[in-house]
């Protein structure tokens, strides 16, 4: 019968801590976080639908047991918990006049689990409130982007994401440079095509993000890593900037490759969740790629985090105890045992 030694996961910690998020991804490839508000759904704090973070009022340590799992498992990147936390999208729950006080609350969060062992990304996301073609329109955005930046100062640098529209994603990295001069990261979200909803490829997003003063560019949400990658070449072989992904850790297919559009969104999605071996060959595969950022959306808790983590280098194992072989405690060794042997 094997020894079988087990392990405690240590996370590296120390090597980026002086360090701003370029320099990090000039270093290595940097690890980001997981999803939050899909999983806040499944611990019954919030409803399917709306998917705002008004949560950061009622319930901060759910927000916070969230950040610590992920810094844990590995992440060098808390991103705010404010996906939809702009006030067109508050407005829809009845939570527009708080708007300002959940971003920086949920900020605050961030911060005070990162401290000096992770950096912290604020967060901007799809308003709904863009039209093509409707300047005065959209002009007001700016205001709406503007109100979330000056709520979540502090933050390390900023991340846009999961824009349908190319006009959206442009004004936002606009207003994260004019208000505070961080870097950006911004993400694009592909749905049945690999085109925006106003008729950009994957290539002309990376291209004309990067052009603008990006420093990193990507896509984020809705598909899962196989059906992200056609993206991600695109993207790499499209800009030198840095690139980033965060695919859901949710199956989709080749017919429906986005998971919103799937018969398990919004509430029956957990027969489609990747296992945490399935993340960390995504992983392996994004950095080979050339992807530089490598994160993760919707559906990714930290057992995945914690995989990638692994494969990407960024923890060692210290070895706690060793069971007697002659005596199990359980039937835990034995399970290992055939694993390491399939």
């Amino acid at each position: 019968m094997k020894l079988w030694v087990f392990h405690s996961v240590v996370i590296l910690e120390g090597k980026f801590l002086q360090m701003g998020i370029l320099e990090m991804l000039a270093e290595d490839v940097v690890l980001g976080d997981g999803g939050y508000i899909v999983e806040l759904e499944k611990r019954g704090y919030v409803i399917a639908g709306a998917f705002t973070p008004e949560l950061a009022l009622e319930y901060p340590s759910a927000i916070r047991e969230l950040h610590v799992e992920f810094l844990r498992a590995g992440s060098e990147v808390l991103q705010v918990m404010a996906f939809y936390g702009s006030r067109s999208k508050l407005e829809t729950v009845g939570q527009a006049d708080r708007t300002f006080e959940i971003n920086q609350k949920t900020t605050q969060i961030a911060k005070d689990v990162a401290g000096d062992k992770a950096l912290v990304a604020g967060d901007l996301s799809a308003t709904w409130k863009w039209e093509d073609g409707n300047d005065a329109g959209n002009a007001a955005i700016a205001g709406i982007f503007d109100e979330q930046i000056e709520a979540q100062e502090g933050v390390d640098f900023f991340i846009g994401e999961t824009f349908w529209h190319l006009g959206e994603a442009l004004l936002c990295l606009e207003r994260i440079k004019a208000k505070s001069n961080l870097p950006a990261m911004i993400t694009m979200s592909f749905r049945a095509t690999t085109e925006t909803d106003d008729g950009y490829s994957a290539a002309d997003c990376a291209r004309m993000l990067a052009d603008a003063g990006a420093e990193i560019v990507g896509a984020n949400c809705m598909r899962d890593p196989v059906h992200t990658y056609p993206i991600l070449d695109e993207m790499r072989d499209a800009t030198d900037a840095y690139i980033a992904a965060q695919p859901v850790a949710h199956r989709t297919s080749d017919e429906v490759p986005w998971f919103t559009g799937t018969s398990a969104f919004p509430d029956k999605l957990e027969p489609t969740q990747m296992t945490r071996y399935e993340m960390a060959d995504y992983a392996v595969k994004a950095k080979a790629m050339g992807v530089n950022f490598i994160g993760a959306c919707c559906g990714t808790v930290a057992m995945h985090v914690r995989e990638m983590a692994k494969v990407l280098g960024k923890f060692e194992e210290e070895q706690i105890w060793q069971p007697d072989p002659d005596k199990p405690m359980s039937e835990t060794e034995f399970n290992w045992e055939r694993r390491q042997e399939s």
